[in-house]
């Protein structure tokens, strides 16, 4: 804590970056439809949280991640609090995989993401079909986890450089 006091604020503004990047992907909702590319989306708050919570991210708190579900409700338009049990089960599946792995493996943790996802996701589709009578696209949901897992391996390497930036 000696070594966090002594830094200048760029550096503690750099260590909050992942929640600062959490809000703004979740203000921002971005996605492909300006390139006219059908289907082509992914979801990068799952890939965020889930990240940070595998590695024990101290800035990473699951209170704020709520919050950010909640504000991804209210841009969205989905039923308030949707997104936020989302959120909040994806970090309860990474810390429960932390805990149990003794040894860390990437595709373990990749593999464990696609099951992580496909959960979340087909319990989403079914709560907003069956009981708010959304009318929705299942192959949105198949694409989106698709994407999501093919660009976890990527995403790790960026996260992994940011961290190891942090520890030197």
């Amino acid at each position: 804590m000696i070594k966090f006091q002594k830094k200048n604020n760029l550096y503690k503004l750099y260590t909050w970056l992942p929640i600062v990047i959490l809000f703004i992907s979740v203000l921002n909702e971005f996605d492909f439809n300006y390139l006219n590319i059908q289907y082509f989306t992914f979801n990068f708050t799952f890939l965020l949280i889930f990240y940070f919570s595998l590695k024990d991210y101290s800035k990473f708190d699951y209170l704020l991640v709520f919050f950010a579900g909640l504000i991804n409700d209210t841009v969205i338009g989905l039923p308030l609090g949707m997104s936020s049990l989302s959120y909040i089960a994806v970090c309860i599946f990474a810390s429960y995989l932390r805990n149990i792995t003794i040894r860390p493996h990437l595709i373990k943790d990749w593999f464990y993401f696609l099951f992580v996802i496909s959960l979340i996701n087909s319990v989403n589709y079914t709560v907003l079909f069956l009981f708010f009578s959304y009318d929705l696209d299942i192959m949105f949901y198949l694409t989106n986890n698709l994407f999501t897992f093919l660009f976890y391996i990527p995403l790790t390497f960026v996260f992994d450089y940011y961290l190891r930036s942090l520890n030197d």
